[in-house]
């Protein structure tokens, strides 16, 4: 019998959050998110205890006796297939889990017995949360983009990832092509616009809320600058895809007012008509992509593309 109900969970490099999801409704139930902030260097031991407060308290909301489907989205590098965590201590996160298989070592300390675990990337969750939601079920193909820590994406098609096809990069992924200097994760992350602010302003801030919140014209030319290269990274990506929407989530998409006109006039310029949309769903798309993974036809759609990376 298929689950009606399943837990998503995004396990952030901070915190994690789990929530109980209806599988028809595609909508988390009241009442059943819970969070526990995260040491990501910490023993083994430590994180999975820390991931159990808030998975046993999801889980209490699930009928006794019956299997507990939990679907995951976490970040890579990691076997998708087998769930198992390659984190390394040039990840900057969770390296003392590496090597270590989640369904085998965190079910002792879960509280239920028959739990049924399946994993997927975070963005590529990200990604499957927004593409299920009304306003973008009409649409055909869809780029999801998260932008904060690191740069993640998602190419999606009916609702479902692609990771193998010829419109699409390796796995789904943009943080890791090549872009000027660098790679796409230099250029669209938090750090880049720390950096970038910095060196025209010698000053020193913690996030992209406060270079926002300074409103002077460093902040402005760091955020013109940021659309405007993102307008030249993503142009290959967009006339090989041929999205009609690209939807924009993160931390970084809360400043969105200040990037979007240079990122829209750039795709403009280069003759491209796209549709831009901010998510407001934030961690619940990625809590609601991951619990698909319990969804047979979706399941049954991406089981044998599930990478490891």
């Amino acid at each position: 019998m298929e689950p009606k109900i399943a837990i998503g969970v995004d396990v952030g490099g901070s915190h994690i959050v789990s929530a109980a999801v209806d599988l028809e409704a595609l909508q988390i139930l009241p009442g059943s998110t819970y969070s526990a902030s995260v040491h990501n260097k910490a023993p083994k031991e430590t994180v999975f205890a820390t991931w159990s407060k808030a998975l046993n308290q999801t889980m209490a909301h699930m009928p006794e006796g019956e299997t507990v489907s939990l679907g995951f989205a976490i970040p890579g590098p990691f076997d998708y297939t087998n769930g198992i965590a390659l984190y390394t201590g040039d990840n900057d996160k969770y390296a003392q889990l590496y090597g270590v298989s989640l369904p085998e070592e965190l079910s002792q300390y879960l509280d239920r017995d028959k739990l049924a675990f399946r994993f997927l990337n975070d963005a590529t969750s990200f990604g499957v949360g927004v593409a299920a939601q009304k306003n973008a079920r009409d649409f055909n193909r869809i780029i999801v983009v998260t932008l904060g820590t690191g740069f993640g994406s998602a190419f999606v098609q009916q609702g479902i990832p692609l990771v193998n096809h010829p419109d699409v990069p390796k796995e789904g992924c943009l943080w890791d092509k090549p872009f000027k200097e660098g790679i796409g994760d230099d250029y669209f992350s938090t750090r880049w616009c720390i950096q970038r602010y910095q060196q025209l302003s010698s000053e020193t801030v913690p996030g992209v809320r406060e270079i926002a919140m300074a409103n002077n014209e460093h902040s402005r030319s760091v955020f013109t600058e940021f659309g405007t290269h993102m307008a030249e990274f993503m142009l290959p990506f967009l006339q090989r895809f041929r999205p009609d929407v690209l939807v924009l989530g993160g931390n970084i998409s809360k400043a969105h007012a200040l990037f979007l006109p240079a990122l829209c006039d750039g795709v403009q310029k280069m003759g491209l008509q796209l549709r831009f949309e901010i998510s407001p769903l934030m961690e619940d798309a990625a809590i609601i992509g991951s619990a698909r993974l319990f969804e047979p036809h979706f399941w049954n759609q991406v089981k044998d593309d599930l990478p490891t990376i």
